[in-house]
């Protein structure tokens, strides 16, 4: 009797072993995007939807961060493993330039280039501003510290021979906290750097009359030899409340960045859940529908993680 209870109870482990071997090993994985009021926001709570609908044991979620800047340092400190940012912010990181020195992050891995992020530049009626130039003298918000809403609208008033000093003053300020600023008429313009339409620039045409001011001009050459990683950009009519007119502007390109340590074959997972589910992905906002097979290695200033090569190439 001992000995079929003792060949019971060894059988059951047995079971339980095996079991046990066969169930997925759960895989945690946390999507960086930027804030509630931005593009990248909407497009990771999606993506974290379809990694876990798609992938057997994964647990993604995605967190609201400072976008680009922020996300770069998240993935130096290991504190995320996917990250949104913009593409002139990834080459940085990478290279350890601009915000960046001292703090190289070469193991920063590409997935897919996704859609033009517009450099967009508001101001209200009331402001009387009509050019970057105006903004001599004004109140502006130039984008959070260190994010790279902030690099690009320092660059832009550098090429136009404005600093900071020169303005009337310059806050540090994310985009939902521009929006609501410029609503209690404490701001006359603001920068946002974000896929179009973007949620806080819709509620300031929506609260109050404002104006988008062109990034045009001889300037503007002069700073895409500068800095490569702007192309000419335009804003269609009707793309906000009152916006009569197409704008012309510059954009940089949103990429999807995953650390170097990750496996092949999880990023070769997720790569293949994303492109396997596009229109989910699009639903989100509709910036996600510019992402394409045909143009996602476009604008990529790092090296595309071995997992997503190998999907490319079989796409091929």
């Amino acid at each position: 009797m001992k000995r079929i209870l003792f060949v019971a109870l060894a059988l059951v482990i047995v079971l339980s072993v095996i079991l046990t071997g066969c169930q997925p090993q759960a895989q945690f994985l946390t999507i960086a995007t930027g804030g509630t009021a931005g593009v990248y926001f909407p497009l990771g709570g999606a993506l974290a939807q379809i990694l876990n609908q798609n992938i057997r044991g994964m647990e993604a979620n995605a967190r609201s961060t400072g976008a680009s800047v922020a996300n770069v340092n998240l993935m130096t400190a290991k504190e995320v493993e996917v990250a949104f940012m913009q593409n002139d912010i990834a080459h940085y990181g990478f290279t350890g330039t601009e915000m960046f020195v001292g703090r190289k992050n070469d193991q920063l891995r590409g997935i897919a280039s996704i859609y033009p992020e517009v450099v967009q530049l508001i101001a209200t009626e009331a402001s009387g501003i009509r050019s970057v130039a105006d903004l001599r003298g004004k109140r502006v918000s130039v984008g959070a510290a260190g994010s790279g809403v902030e690099a690009n609208a320092r660059q832009i008033l550098n090429a136009f021979g404005i600093q900071y000093a020169d303005l009337g003053k310059a806050d540090f300020l994310s985009f939902a906290e521009a929006s609501s600023n410029m609503r209690d008429g404490h701001l006359d313009a603001a920068f946002v750097t974000s896929g179009v339409p973007t949620a806080a620039v819709i509620e300031m045409a929506t609260a109050l009359r404002v104006r988008l001011i062109p990034i045009t001009g001889p300037e503007v050459q002069a700073l895409r030899t500068q800095f490569p990683f702007y192309m000419e950009a335009k804003i269609p009519a009707g793309t906000y409340a009152g916006q009569t007119e197409e704008i012309p502007t510059l954009a940089v390109k949103a990429l999807l960045v995953v650390r170097a340590d990750l496996s092949e074959r999880l990023v070769y997972d997720i790569t293949k859940a994303l492109f396997n589910n596009l229109p989910a992905f699009g639903a989100a906002h509709v910036r996600g529908k510019d992402l394409a097979i045909a143009t996602a290695q476009e604008n990529m200033p790092i090296p595309l993680h071995p997992g997503a090569i190998r999907f490319y190439r079989e796409r091929r």
